[in-house]
């Protein structure tokens, strides 16, 4: 059997308190010494800071009705260091708020009565880097090459080993080729390794003529993922999904690009006697957005609209993004967002005020492809950032 990732994640959770704030007083304490020793040149602090202000209204159920719209307050904090030893090698640890259950959500809301804050690791790992190749070990962030959060959501750092080389090329149109390649362990019932549910990637990532354009296929396979997370699953299936991304840029000095995003499972889903007939061929997914300006300096504005039409089995939908729609499993007993199994666009606007502070709106329009009921569900929601790094 497969762990129960509720139980295990609970009852680790009332354990760390403690070693959290060990852990928080270290880095301080380096940071500190760090700074007024060489150290300073084997270890970089980072830490960000998020405040949102979010609505959604007008969110249709599945048997028709609409939820009470909803205005919430929100904010995320991270901490970490990464520790270089030698010019070769390096440790990353990053602590994070939110419930360590709800991989796609760091958020916390305010108004829950003055309660703790929740905390977890968000990264752990080993990386190693030598002349074109890199390696890490632990848990890290996705280690393929993506422009959106529709396949896989920033916030969930996969666990296992991944891997980049540089592969050799000719002067020419191709300016870059690079092989990306990842094992993630999803969850273990600590017996051989071929029984674990686990991930895994390779992708070929290109960039033609001056980075103009960038190519980057990949083919990823998920092995026996629950249809439910966080042990509450009542089936389980694979995932054999390809991917073709690519990025063209329009007009340089206006930084106007076009990205396109193809997702095609291969995976013959009629296998399965548990998914419903009318599922059995939802397996496409194909976005489109362009995108001007950038946030790289104070004063820089940047545009991005989005399409985004997405079948069901086009993604494992509780590892992909929660963001454009307030769909998830609780009725099913799990915190984690569903979001595959419809179509909708985003429009977004965001400005530089410093180096290190930035804000962002989002405004996310979605219909549902299919429904679970009998009415499609749809969601409206705006969503106002502000980021502080530091």
């Amino acid at each position: 059997m497969f762990w129960n990732r509720t139980l295990q994640k609970s009852s680790a959770a009332k354990a760390w308190p403690t070693f959290l704030i060990i852990i928080i007083i270290s880095l301080l304490l380096i940071k500190a010494e760090a700074q007024s020793d060489s150290l300073d040149r084997k270890i970089e602090f980072e830490g960000d800071f998020r405040f949102r202000v979010e609505q959604d209204w007008r969110v249709r159920t599945p048997d028709g009705s609409y939820k009470a719209d909803r205005g919430r307050l929100r904010y995320r904090a991270r901490a970490g260091l990464i520790y270089r030893p030698e010019n070769w090698v390096e440790v990353g640890l990053r602590l994070r708020t939110g419930d360590p259950i709800k991989q796609q959500d760091p958020q916390i809301t305010l108004g829950d009565e003055f309660s703790g804050i929740p905390i977890s690791f968000e990264r752990a790992f080993a990386e190693f880097t030598y002349q074109g190749f890199s390696a890490w070990l632990g848990k890290n962030d996705f280690p393929f090459e993506k422009q959106n959060e529709l396949f896989w959501s920033d916030n969930v750092f996969p666990e296992g080993v991944a891997a980049s080389v540089d592969l050799p090329i000719k002067a020419g149109i191709l300016q870059q080729l690079r092989l990306n390649a990842g094992h993630f362990i999803f969850a273990t019932d600590g017996r051989s390794f071929s029984e674990d549910s686990y991930i895994q990637g390779i992708q070929l990532h290109s960039g033609w003529g001056e980075q103009q354009l960038l190519l980057f296929p990949g083919f990823f396979y998920f092995r026996q993922m629950p249809n439910i997370p966080d042990g509450n699953e009542t089936y389980r299936l694979n995932y054999a999904i390809v991917h073709i991304g690519s990025r063209i840029n329009l007009i340089s000095k206006n930084k106007l690009t076009l990205e396109v995003d193809y997702y095609q499972n291969l995976e013959d889903l009629s296998k399965n006697d548990s998914i419903p007939t009318n599922f059995i061929d939802q397996k496409k997914g194909l976005t489109v957005s362009t995108r001007i300006g950038d946030l790289d300096d104070r004063g820089h504005w940047f545009f991005r609209t989005s399409y985004n039409y997405q079948e069901r089995y086009a993604a494992v939908d509780f590892l992909s993004q929660n963001d454009w729609a307030r769909w998830d499993y609780s009725s099913q007993g799990s915190p984690d967002g569903r979001l595959t199994n419809y179509k909708g666009i985003e429009l977004m606007v965001a400005y530089v005020i410093t180096k290190r502070i930035d804000v962002q709106t989002r405004w996310f329009f979605v219909e549902q492809l299919i429904p679970y009921g009998t009415f499609k569900e749809t969601s409206n929601r705006v969503r106002f950032d502000i980021n502080i790094k530091f």
